[in-house]
């Protein structure tokens, strides 16, 4: 699972490469050298020189810690990754590279993305289906679409499509009323 904050996934004290053998050590029964081996090998996946296993987390940029993270995960050839807004504290121009890298390497490697975020646009841009949820407690299904837009997608210029306009204004008619929802209940706890 790739997590919002990459910096709260990787642990401050270990190394990248210490950090890839104690993924690989406790799911597989690789060697140290064949770690540091799959390690450089998806770094390079992510457009990260092998020269950075030798380096802290807090030696990385917030871009590159983000690709540590889905390399890593990677590492065990997953048929699922779940992404929790995997680009919520980038700038626009890391957060576009991240999302073509995910889109790429989901071709190359065959895996699928369970995207999880608020950011409706990037939720187009990446999906092949938006599932909108209920907010809690009791999360439901309200609403899924199924996205057709041609590929490869960017968000800025999906959103100068008009199938874009259209999904995003089905989207957010269900998303409106389950945010208004959830306001509504807030006040009537607050006032009584």
């Amino acid at each position: 699972m790739v997590f919002q904050s990459a910096m709260n996934s990787l642990n401050p004290v270990l190394t990248i490469e210490e950090q890839f053998y104690d993924v690989l050590r406790t799911h597989t029964d690789i060697t140290r050298a064949q770690a540091r081996e799959r390690a450089a090998e998806l770094l390079k996946l992510v457009d990260i020189s092998p020269d950075r296993l030798s380096a802290y987390p807090h030696q990385c940029s917030g871009g590159m810690r983000q690709r540590i993270v889905i390399a890593i995960c990677l590492a065990l050839n997953p048929k699922l990754l779940i992404m929790d807004e995997p680009t919520t504290a980038l700038d626009v121009v890391v957060q576009r590279e991240i999302l073509q890298r995910i889109d790429l390497l989901r071709k190359q490697l065959g895996f699928a993305v369970l995207f999880i975020t608020h950011d409706l646009d990037e939720a187009i841009a990446m999906s092949d289906r938006v599932v909108v949820l209920s907010a809690g407690p009791g999360t439901r299904p309200l609403g899924e679409f199924r996205i057709d837009l041609p590929r490869p997608r960017d968000v800025a210029e999906v959103r100068m499509l008009p199938r874009f306009a259209e999904l995003h204004a089905q989207i957010w008619s269900v998303l409106r009323d389950e945010v208004l929802k959830g306001y509504a209940q807030q006040l009537t706890k607050v006032v009584p």
